[in-house]
């Protein structure tokens, strides 16, 4: 069994694509899924599975999911190692100590041509973005919700991209220490 972190972007966010953690969880171990663990209402779960594909299993589980509630939400499958990987490589240590000013955003495909000219236009004065394969770190100390890089990136990285605060990474990761194969 493999231990895999799964991303679902946009689902129970205003009314519309309403998914219950219980439900969602349900829908995973009918795939085959194990040790299906969920942080938060907003698509984060950790598993075990024997898929070996995980573009294959991302697909499986979007398609599932509008079977049974008439939406697809974009549905991002990461092995631990590359989840680690991502928090490892974060250019940006000094902002874990304020955990909900740094995001990383999983990219579900590496951008074949980013504007990182757009995104440095964006960009306030107090915010740093750093692009590291298929993962956008961003620092924003006045908090994402009134950042326009933060609001254009996905559109100028041109990868679908699904987003999360320090601090949601570190529980995520902490489920998937608890669910690796002992």
């Amino acid at each position: 069994m493999n231990t895999y972190i799964v991303l679902l972007r946009g689902i129970n966010v205003g009314g519309k694509t309403t998914l219950p953690m219980k439900a969602l969880a349900a829908l995973l171990e009918a795939l085959g899924a194990k040790q299906v663990k969920t942080y938060i209402q907003s698509g984060n779960v950790v598993l075990q599975h024997e898929a070996v594909d995980t573009a294959a299993l991302a697909e499986q589980i979007a398609g599932v999911i509008a079977q049974e509630y008439s939406f697809a939400p974009h549905v991002l499958v990461l092995e631990r190692a590359a989840f680690r990987q991502a928090m490892a490589r974060n250019p940006f240590p000094e902002a874990v100590a304020e955990p909900a000013t740094l995001h990383l955003g999983f990219l579900g495909a590496l951008p074949p041509q980013p504007d990182l000219a757009k995104l440095e236009h964006l960009r306030a004065a107090s915010e740093r973005f750093a692009l590291i394969d298929r993962v956008f770190y961003l620092h924003a100390p006045e908090g994402v919700g009134r950042s326009k890089l933060a609001a254009g990136a996905e559109k100028a990285l041109g990868a679908p991209m699904t987003d999360r605060n320090w601090r949601t990474v570190e529980k995520i990761w902490a489920l998937a220490g608890e669910a690796a194969p002992r």
